[in-house]
């Protein structure tokens, strides 16, 4: 598994316990890890999205949502939605970071054994 993707997991289990201490130290790893180029700022404003919307528990989030409802068939449909987002060729570099750190969170969230357990 690449170091970004290993680090996207270590940042949603944070997520998840709502220890936002431990989150804001991963996010600002993975934020270094994109750069600062175009990619890597579509990629930062995801992520710390993802951090803003559970911190604030803003229940109009999809990625609130998500994490309440546990529905693990959801997630799956929007991972793969915004895998087919990413091949779309008309792309540019800023949206392909963004939907590259959905696609990232939604895997490593997928992966997530306490989701397996609330099914």
């Amino acid at each position: 598994m690449p170091a970004r993707e290993m680090r996207m997991e270590m940042f949603v289990r944070a997520l998840l316990r709502r220890d936002f201490t431990k989150a804001k130290a991963h996010l600002e790893k993975l934020q270094k890890m994109a750069g600062a180029e175009e990619w890597g700022q579509g990629y930062g404003k995801a992520i710390n999205g993802f951090m803003s919307a559970i911190k604030d528990n803003d229940p109009d989030a999809l990625i609130v949502q998500l994490i309440t409802e546990h529905d693990r068939e959801k997630a799956e449909k929007l991972l793969e939605h915004f895998r087919r987002i990413l091949e779309h060729e008309f792309r540019d570099e800023y949206e392909k970071g963004y939907y590259t750190a959905w696609v990232e969170f939604l895997k490593a969230y997928l992966s997530q054994k306490t989701l397996a357990l609330k099914q």
